[in-house]
């Protein structure tokens, strides 16, 4: 079995697009022996990542994430860089399934051939991530990908996890989606690097520009110093080109120069996915004990009948689990 992971491994930082494929499909996969043999692969792999610059972009649904990101993945693809996009697609909570469309929405970058996408189920996992995303941009870095592109499911201020797994946190937001107070709001302005408005083009136009210079005095005043703001038109193209140089420009000083700030944030992320990864083990043995466990049943039943209250039925079972 060991040996099957290795000659995967092989493969994948051979370059091999099957292989990325098949190595994302084992670490999302939540069978008990799939999980076995990610353990094993993610301890092999090299710190190939050294070299790669990891964004990620959050935003409203409807902001234009997608077509944003086919527009900065096409200026980085011309240059001889190689693009990793994982999009993340909300599951349904009675379903699980997922619609998975953001690939088709990236039509020409799908086209190329230092472009790969990605799309992934969140599957219930809240911050905007998948559980398995962690790894899987590792799993990027490792096939060659010089720019993982993390895009989130796209829900509202919760999601910042994925600022604990990139070097740029990127907020788009919409023209006209909320006055100045709105924007001083705790969340997730507290945690973004650079700000872009979107769809700042025709009767958007001016409402965009209010919009750049409310969430600058909103910034400004949250976050007491200066956060890139870029005003684009993923339509049209327009504003892409200083956006993208402002990604070059961070990945001269921070990628190329080996930033010992960069490496302590990717150390101090690290050290924050080990509580991310207990808390999805912890919760994986939890649904694996609802089926099986005739005390959770028991405590379930005592609370639909009015007996005991949902905070004292959870404590009374976490601490028989935990014996």
């Amino acid at each position: 079995m060991e040996q099957k992971i290795k000659d995967l491994l092989a493969k994948l930082q051979s370059g091999d697009r099957l292989a990325l494929a098949q190595v994302i499909t084992l670490l999302e996969s939540e069978r008990t022996e799939d999980q076995l043999l990610t353990d094993q692969l993610v301890e092999l792999w090299s710190a190939s990542g050294k070299k790669s610059l990891r964004v990620g972009l959050t935003g409203a649904p409807g902001a234009g994430k997608s077509s944003l990101i086919e527009k900065v993945g096409l200026y980085f693809v011309r240059q001889g860089i190689k693009v990793a996009v994982l999009a993340i697609d909300p599951s349904s909570e009675l379903t699980r399934g997922s619609v998975l469309g953001d690939k088709t929405r990236m039509e020409e970058l799908s086209a190329q051939d230092l472009a790969f996408i990605r799309p992934s189920a969140n599957r219930g996992y809240l911050g905007g991530v998948s559980t398995a995303t962690h790894d899987v941009v590792k799993a990027c870095e490792a096939a060659g990908y010089q720019l993982i592109i993390v895009e989130t499911v796209g829900v509202g201020q919760s999601e910042a996890l994925v600022a604990d797994l990139v070097d740029v946190f990127v907020l788009v937001a919409l023209p006209g989606s909320g006055d100045e107070l709105q924007g001083i709001k705790r969340g997730i302005l507290e945690k973004v690097d650079q700000v872009i408005v979107n769809k700042c083009d025709g009767e958007n136009k001016v409402a965009a520009q209010v919009a750049h210079k409310q969430l600058q005095s909103s910034l400004s005043i949250l976050r007491g110093q200066t956060i890139p703001l870029f005003l684009t038109s993923a339509i049209y193209g327009d504003g892409i080109d200083a956006f993208c140089e402002n990604l070059q420009t961070l990945w001269k000083t921070e990628v190329e120069t080996h930033s010992q700030q960069r490496e302590e944030k990717r150390r101090l992320q690290e050290s924050h996915w080990v509580y991310h990864f207990l808390d999805q083990f912890v919760r994986r043995e939890l649904e694996q004990q609802k089926s099986a466990n005739q005390s959770l049943k028991s405590l379930v039943q005592s609370v639909q009948e009015g007996k005991t209250s949902p905070r004292t039925a959870a404590r009374q079972f976490l601490k028989s689990f935990l014996k």
